[in-house]
C-alpha cells in the first residue's frame, strides 16, 4: 500500500470511529449504516442491542424505481439501494432510523442513498 493510501485509510478510520461512538441502533429505531466501495453501495439496518442485522440491501438486490432528475450513474444506483431498503423496512414495521454515514462525507453517493431512504418513507 502506498503512503498516500495508508494516510487516507487511517483518516477514514478515525472519522468512522468518531462518528460511530455516538450512534446506537435499537429494535424500534435501528441504525442505517452505509458502506461505499468503488463498484457498489451497501446499506443495512442494524440492531445494536442484539448485535444483528435486520435488513440489508445493495446494488444487485435493489430493484428499479423512479430516479429524480439530475441523479445518474453511481448516485442513481445508491438512490435505488436506499429506496429498496426503505420499502423493505416499512414492510417490517420500521419507520424511524439513525443514519450512520460510517465516516464518509455526506455528499454524492452517501447523500443519494439517504435521499432514497427518505423518499421510500424512512425518517431520520
Amino acid at each position: 500500500m502506498s503512503e498516500f493510501t495508508k494516510t487516507r485509510r487511517s483518516a477514514w478510520l478515525k472519522r468512522k470511529k468518531r462518528v460511530g461512538k455516538r450512534l446506537h441502533g435499537t429494535a424500534d429505531k435501528p441504525r442505517l449504516t452505509v458502506f461505499r466501495s468503488h463498484r457498489g453501495m451497501y446499506a443495512q439496518l442494524v440492531n445494536d442491542d442484539e448485535g444483528n442485522t435486520m435488513l440489508a440491501s445493495d446494488v444487485k438486490r435493489a430493484g428499479e424505481c423512479e430516479i429524480p432528475e439530475g441523479v445518474d450513474g453511481k448516485r442513481a444506483a445508491a438512490y435505488r439501494v436506499g429506496r429498496a431498503l426503505a420499502e423493505a423496512a416499512k414492510a417490517k414495521g420500521v419507520a424511524r432510523v439513525v443514519f450512520d454515514r460510517n465516516g464518509y462525507l455526506y455528499h454524492g453517493r452517501v447523500a443519494a442513498l439517504a435521499q432514497g431512504a427518505r423518499d421510500g418513507g424512512l425518517e431520520f
